[in-house]
């Protein structure tokens, strides 16, 4: 699927989260440049780096791909900026949080509770205040910021109360900054290692002063990232302020399956009041598709940060996503419609039992072409990816289940087919081919009202067939055209179990066809 922005066509290896030794996510994004404020006689000099450097602690429920639900304490850094205790982190650090507790240049005799003031999810910066006044601060480093400078990445690594910096120097002045937890147009990239903790944390030049701000890390590829201090500077006062910017408040990580399929944006957690948080997103939700866009196929939130970019934040946005703790998937809106349950053979209002179909349960396919994408239980490991032609053209076409040739030629055996075609969107309407199968499907089945069909990217009908072959089998044929034209998709699901039930809806709110 194209997307809004051109930026995002190179993937760079995966950066290590440097933040917050307990949590996994988001980053940053782009911003216009714009110039630094004037430099200030009381602001710290290098030798006292440590002074203005902060310890963040966040208390709050988060929920990580690989490790489940936690109610923990994660640790990042951070730094103030003002004498009347505004600081500036990653919005990972902070977002989701129940409590910020801050400690001053690892001074752990005593404890601030920070509020957050403004955040990003895009450009992974967050704003916050501290209680009272007369704090040292930084300035930032006025002039251009060139390859070779010198630079010092300060912190508090890996949760330790222990002050640190490191020592290198600017390898890249400015390169994009796609990465799985942030969209970029320029970061800075630099040799001062950053580890775990580190966070949030202030680079700075051998004055003293501010470069940009440290967000990911690669030891293996000894690669260190800061957000460029134009970014920062060219939205501070917004942050300040109390605006989000490129925001809908989600602690963010685009997460890819073993075989480096994207499968959308993993949520660790929420901000308390966002319109994530009205729409009824909750921690351990996958976004698979905003307002039609397929999230995170090339690994990375450029997609979802350019939908942003597009619409702005508080526009009303379709949302498809997957909730792993229930197997189910969601529709709605941010900033509009309430997400609710893809029930396709639900009774309206009732939540369908999807206990028997687990997460690990479900792989995704592709055909021989590549053109479709959909997700089916493991257990249908049959396959046949091969295309097709007839009267109305060339289509691609997957088939899926557990004993292909009892699916072919009868009735007790689940599986699934779904073909996509572009000749065919000129040539036959979805109601035809709905009512092709309905000859067949009404003669062995008993058919129940025909329902509309639209998930922000297809627009069609599709009908529930009961009792089918005489055996109770269940059976669903969706027929939609993408909703610019450029094909037809069809898509027929038979279901033999409970447990094939679920997997209908996981199908129908899975499949994506890409020409």
């Amino acid at each position: 699927m194209s997307s809004t922005s051109s930026r995002r066509r190179t993937r760079r290896p995966a950066l290590a989260l440097s933040a917050f030794t307990l949590t996994l996510v988001s980053l940053t994004a782009c911003a216009a440049p714009a110039t630094p404020p004037a430099p200030s006689s009381d602001a710290v000099t290098f030798d006292d780096v440590q002074s203005a450097t902060i310890q963040i602690e966040a208390v709050g429920t988060f929920v990580s791909p690989e490790e489940g639900g936690y109610e923990a304490a994660g640790r990042g850094s951070g730094f103030l900026v003002s004498s009347d205790g505004i600081a500036v982190t990653n919005n990972h650090v902070v977002v989701g949080a129940g409590t910020l507790d801050v400690w001053l240049g690892g001074d752990t005799d005593k404890t601030y509770n920070a509020k957050v003031l403004g955040s990003s999810e895009c450009l992974d910066l967050a704003v916050i205040q501290l209680p009272g006044d007369s704090f040292p601060f930084f300035e930032w480093r006025k002039g251009e910021i060139k390859t070779a400078t010198d630079v010092y990445a300060a912190g508090f690594p890996l949760g330790d109360p222990t002050f640190t910096m490191t020592r290198g120097i600017v390898s890249k002045a400015s390169t994009p900054g796609e990465t799985p937890w942030a969209s970029l147009d320029s970061v800075i990239e630099h040799d001062a290692r950053i580890r775990g903790g580190n966070s949030g944390g202030p680079l700075v030049d051998e004055k003293g002063r501010l470069v940009g701000v440290n967000y990911a890390g690669n030891n293996t590829y000894d690669t260190n990232l800061a957000i460029h201090r134009d970014e920062v500077t060219a939205v501070i006062d917004d942050l300040i302020a109390g605006n989000d910017i490129l925001s809908l408040g989600i602690n963010a990580q685009a997460i890819a399956d073993e075989n480096g399929q994207g499968l959308g944006v993993w949520v660790s957690s929420v901000q308390s009041g966002s319109p994530a948080d009205k729409a009824g997103v909750e921690p351990g939700d996958l976004l698979t598709k905003l307002q039609g866009v397929t999230l995170a196929q090339d690994g990375t939130l450029a997609d979802y940060c350019d939908v942003l970019r597009t619409h702005g934040q508080d526009a009303t946005l379709d949302v498809d996503l997957y909730r792993p703790a229930d197997g189910i998937y969601y529709r709605g809106q941010f900033n509009g419609d309430a997400l609710e349950a893809v029930q396709v053979l639900s009774t309206p209002g009732e939540t369908s039992d999807s206990s028997e179909v687990a997460e690990g349960e479900f792989v995704s396919i592709t055909d021989d072409s590549g053109n479709i994408q959909v997700e089916v239980p493991a257990a249908w490991n049959q396959l046949d990816g091969a295309g097709y032609t007839n009267d109305d053209g060339t289509w691609s076409s997957v088939i899926a289940s557990p004993d292909m040739a009892g699916f072919a030629d009868g009735w007790e055996t689940p599986g699934v087919w779904v073909a996509a075609s572009q000749d065919a969107s000129t040539k036959v309407t979805p109601d035809e081919l709905l009512r092709r199968a309905d000859e067949f499907l009404a003669e062995n089945c008993a058919p129940q009202e025909l329902s509309p069909f639209e998930d922000g990217v297809h627009t069609g009908t599709y009908q529930v067939y009961e009792q089918c072959g005489g055996v109770g089998a269940a059976y669903v044929f969706l027929a939609a055209t993408a909703n610019d034209g450029s094909y037809t998709i069809t898509v027929a699901v038979q279901a033999n179990t409970e447990a094939d039930l679920s997997a209908i809806d996981r199908v129908i709110g899975s499949f994506i066809a890409q020409f």
